[in-house]
């Protein structure tokens, strides 16, 4: 008789040859069916792969992603039944791969994917009535604190990532070769990546670290716009909760 982990080890990996001792249920050799088995389950979790990270399935092609999803699986097979957070650790994977080293941006990029998918799994939330926030005299309002959903993720980005995201998923105008900051926002059921204006990320990040307005406005800069910021946060339910 074989062992699991005989069995397990060469699931995802072809090279590993059939374990021995392997039977089917009337006592003949289960070769040819352990080879059918693992070609299922190596189909199935690169569907899995795909259907989780359309940016790089678009922007490499079907074929090229299908081999860095089994070089993917061989390097970091899941350990959990819940599908939903596996793929995790695919960008740092694919900033590894010589053959994608010239598109230097792919694993960013694949890391909005992971947000995404992380934003929409997160627990629901309700945004505050913006009337709330209009309400505060400016002195209360410099010295408040705000508290956002748990959807909401922020990805800073050395490339035009959420723009190439945006071309290659939602026919969005070609790249330019700026760093770019993406927010992540979910107001409903479906998140969106939102690529943000100048110092909006210095701000957004001041925020979530728990700093008074006031003092998170002094990070933005000359060009930072506190109207388009404040109205995408409003209008996409992020802000939860406001500390005076």
């Amino acid at each position: 008789m074989t062992d699991q982990t005989s069995f397990h080890s060469g699931l995802l990996n072809p090279t590993v040859p059939v374990p021995d001792g392997l039977i089917d249920a009337r006592h003949r050799p289960a070769g040819r069916r352990y080879g059918v088995y693992r070609n299922n389950v190596t189909v199935s979790l690169r569907d899995a792969l795909a259907e989780g990270f359309p940016a790089l399935v678009s922007l490499i092609g079907r074929e090229n992603f299908d081999h860095v999803a089994r070089a993917y699986l061989r390097h970091a097979p899941p350990t959990s039944p819940l599908m939903m957070h596996y793929g995790a650790t695919l960008p740092d994977f694919i900033s590894t791969l010589d053959q994608l080293k010239h598109l230097p941006y792919l694993a960013d990029v694949v890391r909005i994917d992971v947000a995404m998918r992380q934003s929409y799994h997160a627990a629901d939330s309700t945004g505050i009535d913006p009337s709330t926030l209009q309400a505060l005299e400016e002195e209360h309002l410099l010295a408040t604190t705000f508290h956002f959903a748990p959807s909401m993720i922020l990805l800073r980005s050395t490339w035009p990532a959420g723009s190439i995201w945006h071309y290659a998923l939602r026919d969005g105008a070609k790249p330019t070769g700026q760093a770019e900051d993406i927010l992540i926002l979910r107001a409903d059921y479906d998140p969106e990546p939102y690529v943000l204006g100048a110092g909006s990320g210095d701000v957004v990040q001041a925020l979530q670290s728990g700093v008074p307005f006031g003092t998170a406005l002094e990070s933005g800069g000359d060009a930072f716009d506190l109207a388009a910021l404040l109205n995408l946060l409003l209008s996409q339910q992020a802000i939860t909760d406001l500390n005076h």
